[in-house]
């Protein structure tokens, strides 16, 4: 995935009210981005950090520049738009590049399930082996990194992730397939463990979850200011931290 137009380089004043971030450009002047990312961004907001922007040329926009990524504490890089998850997964969906979810002929994003409206990212049908298959996939950003390597998810309590893992564990004992899969959106972080001391329901259905049946696993980003892609498969730690 490359950043069309490049993106451009500022340092963090502050972030707030969860979608605003206010930066100061090389030449002194102070914009203000839009922020997309509703979590607490612990390690990915501190005052004095670079960070990198990318502007859009919609007029409506009253923000036409969004914040991407930012240089965390040990120079790694992390990608704070939460959307870019969803965007690298599907990339390397398409090209094959996830082994335990290649074969696959069809690809719908956003599917409705269930009788309330819910959503999960992607639904994988069309395998040759399997054809009568249906892999339902819900995808997580994690940019929480703990000192020791690994990562947490999430960074704030999620009522909304915890109702994503019933509706995996649903559609598991209905029969069809079901993954959670942690889109690793920091460079410093080797294995993604449960946040438990955040969310310790989410830690707990997560667990109830992987008993059932429901796989888990997580894919770390390569990540440039110039582009990004998903790299390698990374350990998942159910140990909650």
């Amino acid at each position: 995935m490359n950043f069309s137009p490049p993106l451009a380089e500022a340092i963090l004043i502050r972030r707030y009210k969860r979608f605003l971030a206010d930066v100061r450009l090389p030449d002194g002047r102070e914009i203000t981005l839009h922020c997309p990312n509703t979590g607490a961004m612990l390690g990915c907001a501190e005052p004095g950090s670079r960070v990198w922007y990318s502007l859009s040329n919609n007029p409506a926009r009253k923000y036409p520049g969004t914040w991407e990524l930012v240089e965390t504490a040990g120079r790694h890089l992390a990608c704070i738009n939460t959307a870019r998850a969803n965007a690298l997964v599907e990339e390397a969906l398409r090209e094959g590049r996830i082994a335990a979810l290649a074969g696959y002929s069809e690809l719908r994003r956003e599917v409705v399930i269930g009788g309330e409206g819910s959503r999960l990212d992607f639904v994988l049908s069309g395998h040759a082996l399997r054809p009568d298959e249906h892999c339902h996939v819900e995808v997580k950003s994690v940019t929480l990194a703990l000192p020791d390597g690994s990562g947490a998810f999430p960074d704030a309590v999620t009522a909304r992730g915890t109702r994503h893992l019933r509706e995996l564990l649903a559609l598991r004992e209905q029969g069809q397939r079901a993954v959670l899969l942690f889109c690793v959106q920091h460079t410093g972080i080797a294995c993604v463990r449960p946040a438990s001391h955040i969310d310790p329901l989410y830690a707990a259905t997560l667990w109830q979850a992987v008993v059932g049946g429901v796989e888990v696993m997580a894919w770390r980003s390569a990540i440039y200011v110039p582009c990004m892609h998903l790299h390698d498969s990374i350990p998942v730690d159910l140990q909650a931290v």
